[in-house]
């Protein structure tokens, strides 16, 4: 117990006396706002007493973590290893990946001529599709 009487512990103590002492305190407010006849209210009316609540679970979580003896203690790696023992941050790896075989010119016409529009439509980045001076085949007037 003598871990929870610590400066520090002493302070969460008291801020967690006073989170919940406000937080029961603004939900008794909302409640009558809430039974003077503003619906609104009965939201909050149940929305702080939540938040003392769980102000209670984190003061409790942190108490018994506390007790347990909290975290193991760092430790050097050993540098007999050739990896480390804690993951860092690395650059990422490009892996090359196999792309796909292009149309070949004679394959689909379709997809050549569209492929021409959105090259010219590339290179000329001011002007209107409308503009193109592609096939009048595939232009509809």
């Amino acid at each position: 117990m003598k871990r929870l009487c610590t400066p520090t512990w002493i302070v969460r103590h008291v801020l967690t006396v006073v989170l919940v002492a406000g937080f029961l305190a603004l939900g008794w407010w909302q409640t009558s706002r809430a039974l003077a006849g503003n619906a609104l209210s009965w939201a909050y009316a149940f929305e702080w007493p939540i938040f003392a609540g769980f102000t209670i679970f984190l003061w409790v979580r942190e108490a018994r973590y506390t007790l347990r003896g909290g975290p193991a203690p760092i430790t050097e790696p050993d540098p007999s290893t050739d990896r480390p023992t804690t993951p860092g941050v690395r650059r990422p790896v490009r892996s090359a990946r196999p792309r796909l075989a292009a149309a070949q010119a004679g394959d689909d016409p379709a997809l050549t001529e569209y492929n021409n529009y959105l090259a010219w439509l590339n290179a000329n980045p001011g002007a209107r599709p409308a503009d193109y001076p592609g096939s009048a085949g595939s232009r509809k007037d």
